[in-house]
């Protein structure tokens, strides 16, 4: 497992994240100086200190004028597939298409699955932590105007409390709303009640559904369906961007087959979601050739670590950047 392919990959990983750096530090030089705040960029030798988990980053932009810094913490070659496409058009038969789409739209209703419906977290520890994480990011939505929202679940979370996050992520105005053990029932909940309130980002990026143990990978893969339609809904000028369910286990493991069925639905079905597209995991290298996965890019075979985030961070920050500078006319062109 720590053959010399994983350690071209990892070659290959650091060199394409140290250009993206230079391109991201480029773009957000040059961004509309509105949107800074008089607030000093973030830069290696002036980090910003550490903050709690669930903050925006030092570049969200401050609605209240007041002045002040609220510091924060703010994932392979892949090709998230086109916005829409017709019946035919991804490799499946019509029938297929149809069918699929017709129990995506069944899967993604209250009527018929759990993992569709809203439900905040039982405090069951009794301290209240979860509600009180909610109650911030409703207020942040009121003090902050972000440009990338990000939620979901730990996998969104802890991104912020790596470099990846103040180097990639922070200058593009991103707020980060993921609660560590969140189910697509919980998000829901969320957004429904007041965390897209106030706010108008250009994109919003989904991470969630791997804590969903009680339910199938259909009724999951439905539960993200129902995230994504809901943000389309509610924010009908934003893109979507659903990232697809890592591996997980040491080992092969029926988690790990459960998360491959969800992506399975995604990718045949997000695009036919107006803004909606998916943005597949597969290919990073987490899962070496003899089926394992490291420590060293997952510390508890679940959650990244800091080079984890890296192989991460290079596709999707690709990705926000062809999103967040795109013209209609650009993506008219695209995708003829």
């Amino acid at each position: 497992r720590g053959g010399p392919v994983q350690s071209a990959q990892r070659g290959e990983r650091e060199a394409g994240t140290r250009d993206h750096r230079s391109q991201i530090a480029a773009i957000a030089r040059s961004r509309d100086p509105r949107s800074r705040d008089g607030a000093p960029a973030d830069t290696p030798g002036n980090p910003a200190p550490p903050a709690p988990i669930g903050t925006a980053g030092t570049g969200d932009r401050e609605r209240r004028g007041d002045g002040e810094d609220r510091p924060g913490r703010g994932a392979a070659t892949i090709t998230a597939p086109p916005l829409s496409a017709s019946p035919g058009t991804d490799g499946r038969t019509v029938g297929q298409s149809r069918g699929q789409d017709r129990a995506a739209g069944r899967m993604s209703s209250e009527e018929g699955n759990p993992a569709a419906v809203a439900a905040p977290v039982q405090d069951v520890h009794g301290d209240d932590r979860w509600m009180a994480q909610h109650t911030r990011f409703v207020q942040e939505c009121k003090d902050k105007e972000p440009e990338v929202l990000f939620v979901g679940d730990s996998m969104v979370q802890l991104l912020q409390q790596y470099e990846v996050w103040k180097e990639l992520f922070s200058p593009l105005h991103a707020l980060n709303f993921g609660i560590g053990g969140d189910t697509t029932c919980n998000l829901l909940w969320r957004l429904q009640n007041g965390e897209l309130e106030n706010i108008r980002p250009k994109v919003v990026v989904v991470w969630v559904g791997t804590n969903n143990h009680e339910h199938t990978a259909e009724q999951v893969a439905g539960g993200i369906l129902a995230i994504a339609q809901l943000l389309t809904s509610r924010l009908p000028q934003a893109k979507i961007v659903v990232l697809g369910l890592l591996p997980r286990g040491e080992r092969p493991n029926p988690l790990r087959e459960k998360n491959s069925a969800v992506n399975a639905v995604l990718r045949a079905a997000l695009p036919r979601i107006g803004s909606a597209q998916f943005l597949d995991m597969d290919g990073l290298g987490f899962v070496h050739s003899d089926g394992t996965i490291s420590t060293r890019d997952m510390f508890d075979f679940l959650h990244l670590t800091a080079a984890g985030y890296q192989a991460v961070a290079k596709p999707l920050g690709d990705l926000l950047l062809q999103l967040l500078e795109e013209t209609p006319e650009d993506r008219r062109a695209s995708l003829v």
